[in-house]
């Protein structure tokens, strides 16, 4: 996969805890090297909703983010507080507005694909339906939300969904989120070595070994 220098492509779901955690710590880490003006983050749908042929259990979601909240606890992880029907049983609005988002710059789609993420994870805000997309693009200074909108309500970036998610038997995609670099090297779920312990959905995961260096490796060969 051709990736071009001063960039991270990130194949991931929004509706993915282990995603979510992934690229809060790229943009702490990023910041902290003071690299935020010279490695930005491609974001590429990996819709698992679409893969799976079913929507992302909230189930096993429950089961993930208390364990995913213990790595990335500054990211102020929350098991969805509101009642289990206003539970998003799609994200592809949501995807379809990163995506979307491209057309004003990759910062502007990386900082919408961060706040959704905080929106479903952090506030328990159903981030498929239409108004809590524009709010929350509204809310990231780097948006033009009149402009996104306009790109929602003509669908325009649905395509760019619906293709990359054709893409993904061909592209070596292992899961979300799998990230890909300039030189040629890719990580599934960076640092992480886990193993899910009885049913799925039923049980829950269980993380052997977490190393949050990876990222500054990460970051420090994308630039």
């Amino acid at each position: 996969m051709a990736v071009e220098p001063g960039t991270i492509v990130i194949w991931s779901d929004i509706a993915c805890p282990w995603a979510t955690a992934a690229v809060h710590h790229l943009h702490t880490t990023r910041a902290r090297l003071g690299l935020e003006g010279a490695v930005t983050l491609d974001h590429r749908a990996f819709p698992l909703e679409l893969l799976n042929g079913q929507s992302t259990s909230k189930t096993v979601v429950d089961a993930e983010v208390p364990v995913v909240g213990a790595i990335a606890s500054d990211f102020c992880f929350s098991v969805w507080t509101r009642d289990a029907a206003a539970y998003p049983s799609t994200v592809l609005l949501a995807l379809e507005a990163v995506q979307a988002a491209k057309e004003q710059s990759l910062a502007a789609s990386d900082r919408l694909d961060l706040a959704l993420r905080r929106a479903m994870f952090a506030e328990s805000r159903h981030v498929g339906m239409r108004h809590v997309v524009l709010d929350v693009a509204a809310r990231v200074p780097e948006v033009d939300a009149v402009a996104l909108e306009a790109a929602l309500d003509d669908g325009r970036a649905r395509r760019a969904v619906i293709e990359q998610w054709r893409a993904v038997p061909d592209a070596g995609i292992q899961g979300s989120p799998h990230l890909f670099l300039p030189d040629g090297t890719d990580v599934h779920n960076p640092g992480v070595s886990m193993r899910w312990v009885g049913p799925k959905p039923g049980g829950f995961p269980v993380i052997d070994r977490f190393d949050p260096s990876i990222y500054e490796d990460i970051l420090t060969r994308a630039k």
